[in-house]
């Protein structure tokens, strides 16, 4: 009988590292402090309007409206001197009056009609501008009866003042960053403990973070239709690790698919428009999968499958950096696992480039598999009935048999031995099953058989060698009137151990 790794399994489990607690009353009174500290700032921040987009800038035709305003200057200056033309003259005149004043009497007496003319005319002139008064008063007259008005006007503009220094309220993930929110708490300590509880730095990230999700427009951005439904098998969300976090797996090797590649990263607008089919897809995950209340699961996995992945010098490359910048600078917190499965050789030297570009924090959470161990690193964190098949595990869409809530046993077949596995079954009853051994090279068969003393042993399944390119899943059913026993027998004539998994369920008959 093989020793099942329940166990080991268990042991393994225990690598993974456990969510800090979000609820204030678990932490250290330093912490508490600074959170605190954070949430002061962030209130005063709201109030000084810092998590406001500034205004955008004026149109490009108000820079033509000065010219028009010159021109129209440049008229008036045109004609202002044609009008004080009349004013040049008359005191051109009075210098003349001044000058018959001091000349002899008989020439005073000639000149008198002359000035009297010129006072008549200065008076003239001088009378012009009086007459613009009559229309001042009906101007004050006017302005009299709205002055209550324009009293109001101000009442008004004071209340609207008054209703505008309240700020607005901001949401991040739909939750509240002031106010009595349980989850308020859970998002203030992601930025924290991203930037390791010092309050300036977390501060800065916040706003980055928010001034960031309104200029990239996330509001809209969650019901946009891309127009990419090529890509749900690039990424996507299935199941959940040994600790309740939803697990996203990232599978770059369905870029190989040349047509996909070509409509993902053709050009500057297709790869913008990727980016941002990328952080929908991680938003929506974060509000249908994460929970910010103090107990709930509010990081996921990420599995990121390298095999047959495009080049590291492709098309892709620049949307790559940039997609990690964002996410570095505008997602603190949110992984609470990374898993690199099917690594190749070249990637682990090539990922030393993108090393600054992660917070020590960030790498500690990094695990990388090879091809070879890919699997049974998985099962460290995710159990073999959560991962999908084509990453070694027993998952699949529409199983009319088996679900999640049926538990995958792990049996460890050591090299050149026999294991057999042995199912009890009830009489009138139908078993099914279905087992798996990562990468095969194996014989197989499947017997039943009874409790009854002298009974005969049925033979199933014939024992036969599976090869390593077989299906992944071995299945089976079987109908029985009598109590006994199913014998599934798995021998390994490799040097290296093999991982089995397996699974059955027993159904009454009338069922």
């Amino acid at each position: 009988m093989a020793e099942e790794t329940q166990p080991e399994a268990a042991a393994e489990a225990e690598v993974v590292v456990t969510e800090e607690s979000n609820l204030v009353e678990d932490l250290p009174d330093p912490e508490k402090k600074v959170l605190d500290e954070f949430k002061h700032l962030i209130a005063a921040a709201l109030a000084a309007g810092e998590f406001n987009l500034p205004p955008p800038p004026p149109p490009p035709k108000a820079k033509e409206e000065p010219k028009a305003e010159e021109t129209k200057t440049e008229e008036s200056k045109t004609e202002d001197p044609a009008e004080e033309e009349p004013k040049a003259e008359s005191a051109a005149e009075e210098p003349k009056a001044e000058v018959a004043a001091n000349a002899p009497d008989e020439e005073v007496k000639t000149e008198v009609p002359p000035v009297e003319e010129a006072k008549a005319e200065t008076v003239a002139v001088e009378a012009k501008p009086a007459e613009p008064e009559p229309q001042e008063k009906t101007v004050v007259v006017a302005e009299e009866e709205p002055a209550t008005k324009t009293v109001e006007a101000i009442e008004e503009s004071v209340v609207s003042a008054d209703e505008a220094a309240a700020p607005e309220p901001v949401l991040v993930w739909g939750v509240p960053l002031v106010g009595d929110d349980e989850r308020t708490d859970t998002v203030l300590l992601k930025f924290l403990r991203a930037r390791e509880f010092k309050v300036k730095e977390a501060m800065a990230m916040l706003k980055s973070a928010v001034l960031w999700r309104k200029r990239f427009g996330i509001t809209s951005l969650l019901d946009a239709d891309l127009g990419l439904p090529e890509l749900e098998n690039v990424v996507f969300y299935r199941g959940a690790d040994r600790e309740g976090h939803p697990v996203c797996y990232n599978v770059y090797g369905e870029f190989q698919d040349k047509d996909l590649y070509e409509k993902a990263f053709g050009d500057d607008e297709k790869r913008e428009r990727f980016l941002k089919w990328r952080i929908q897809l991680l938003e929506r995950g974060i509000l249908s999968k994460l929970d910010f209340s103090p107990n709930g699961i509010c990081s996921m996995v990420q599995v990121t499958d390298l095999k047959n992945s495009p080049p590291m010098l492709g098309k892709h490359r620049a949307v790559t950096r940039q997609a990690v910048t964002l996410l570095q600078d505008n997602y603190p917190e949110f992984i609470a696992k990374k898993v690199f499965i099917n690594v190749p050789w070249w990637y682990l030297a090539a990922n030393k480039m993108m090393s600054p570009f992660f917070t020590q924090r960030t790498k500690s959470k990094f695990v990388f598999a090879s091809p070879a161990k890919s699997a049974e690193t998985l099962f460290r964190y995710i159990a073999p009935e959560q991962v999908p098949v084509q990453f070694g595990g027993l998952f699949k869409e529409d199983d009319p048999e088996f679900t999640t809530l049926d538990t995958v046993t792990e049996l460890t077949i050591k090299p050149s031995s026999k294991e057999t596995i042995e199912i009890p079954v009830t009489e009138n009853s139908a078993i099914v099953w279905e087992l798996r051994v990562l990468g095969w090279e194996v014989s197989y068969s499947a017997e039943f058989t009874p409790d009854t003393e002298g009974g005969y042993t049925v033979i199933i399944q014939k024992t036969r060698k599976v090869p390593a390119n077989e299906e992944p899943i071995m299945k089976g059913s079987f109908k029985v009137g009598e109590p006994g026993k199913l014998v599934l027998t798995v021998n390994n004539p490799a040097s290296k151990k093999k991982k089995l998994l397996y699974r059955s369920k027993v159904k009454s008959i009338s069922e």
